[in-house]
């Protein structure tokens, strides 16, 4: 009985180890994990399309296409910064560095909504594709999320635990045009369930680590995901009214 005893007790200590452990991971290195995770994403995604849609696409893109690259690229590599310099502790360097964000995030959304518009009326006119204005409701609405996630992260950047929630699910909704170049996710209009899983690993991070959910998930994810459906409709549906407001527009 006490060999049974003492074999229980190490079988308990070691599943205490591993949870202690597992917390300890996710409160510290999460954040730069997940950024380094959504560049993978990013990179295997963005291969399938890449080379016939932008670097020799036939006919070339428009300039404006390439500019929305550079910064969605640029984006990306500075959350890893970020995601580092918080783990390395070097806070004021992550302070400094944040206001870079901030210019590049204003940025981003104003070239989001232009290359929304410009491509559309590209795929319309140029590729003759029929269903390209019915897409573009999910453009603005990515750059919708974007833009409030990252302007109420601003304003609560003195309070980390809103700030990084905020910039994660910032990033998070990003990846959609990641998750879309892969034709089963696209195909079957289900590439904002992706972005929802990788939100819902801050969720799964938040009660192992902190014992509680951010705030910040509570009410943006039930926001997101209403917003999320209403956009595959309109992309989908297409009804009149949302036929009429996109050609006004394009100017057709």
């Amino acid at each position: 009985m006490a060999v049974g005893n003492a074999g229980i007790a190490v079988r308990l200590e070691k599943e205490t180890s591993a949870r202690a452990l597992l917390k300890s991971f996710l409160s510290r290195y999460f954040y730069l994990s997940m950024s380094l995770v959504m560049a993978g994403l990013v990179v295997w995604g963005f291969s399938h399309t890449v080379d016939a849609n932008l670097f020799h696409a036939k006919p070339a893109r428009p300039l404006l296409l390439w500019m929305h690259g550079a910064a969605f690229s640029t984006w990306v590599i500075f959350f890893i910064a970020q995601s580092a310099l918080v783990r390395v502790r070097k806070v004021n360097v992550h302070r400094t560095l944040g206001w870079f964000g901030a210019a590049l995030a204003m940025i981003m959304v104003v070239l989001g909504c232009s290359v929304t518009v410009v491509m559309t009326r590209f795929d319309t006119f140029v590729l003759h594709d029929k269903d390209a204005q019915a897409f573009m409701m999910v453009g603005f609405w990515d750059m919708l999320v974007f833009g409030t996630c990252l302007a109420l992260a601003i304003y609560w950047r003195k309070k980390p635990q809103y700030h990084r929630a905020l910039v994660f699910v910032a990033t998070c909704h990003l990846m959609d045009a990641a998750i879309g170049r892969f034709d089963f996710w696209f195909n079957h209009s289900i590439f904002y369930i992706g972005v929802d899983l990788l939100i819902l690993l801050g969720i799964t991070r938040d009660l192992v680590a902190d014992g509680r959910v951010n705030k910040v998930y509570l009410y943006a994810l039930p926001v997101l995901i209403v917003g999320q459906s209403f956009a595959v409709y309109l992309w989908r549906g297409n009804p009149g009214w949302w036929q009429g407001l996109t050609g006004a527009i394009l100017g057709m």
